[in-house]
């Protein structure tokens, strides 16, 4: 299944579940982006890691947007994914410049995006991907049942 998505997206969903989006670099797509995992996680019953799921798509997809330095027509593309343990995101950028956590100063008004991530995900980090560029993951589990 492959659809056009407005603000420049298009969606797969590939046989094994993954839900693979490709992204113009406007803004607007990081708002699209999330209501997409959104539809995904009420599906896979994981609406309990929604809000940090929504918020590290966020912080993921804005920084590829962002910083991926990489020449124009390069497209971003997300996947998200249930796992046995809960949900892998995804954002794959052609840039190879690493993203790096740091402490931002107190009246900074950005840098908080990967300590956010880290502060919320069960696990995160960066690899390389087939092709230029990288991958940037996170992983989150839904909480105990109580």
């Amino acid at each position: 299944m492959s659809n056009e998505l407005g603000g420049g997206g298009q969606m797969a969903l590939d046989p094994n579940g993954t839900v693979v989006m490709r992204w113009s670099r406007h803004p607007r797509c990081v708002g699209l982006a999330r209501l997409e995992l959104r539809k995904a996680l009420l599906g896979w019953g994981l609406s309990s890691v929604e809000d940090s799921a929504v918020l590290i798509l966020s912080e993921l997809l804005t920084n590829a947007a962002r910083h991926a330095r990489v020449s124009p027509g390069r497209e971003i593309e997300t996947r998200f994914f249930g796992t046995p343990g809960g949900l892998r995101i995804e954002v794959h950028d052609a840039s190879s410049d690493k993203p790096e956590q740091r402490t931002p100063d107190l009246d900074a008004t950005d840098g908080r995006g990967l300590v956010l991530v880290a502060a919320l995900a069960d696990a995160w980090g960066v690899s390389d991907r087939l092709g230029p560029g990288k991958l940037v993951w996170a992983e989150l589990a839904p909480p105990p049942e109580s």
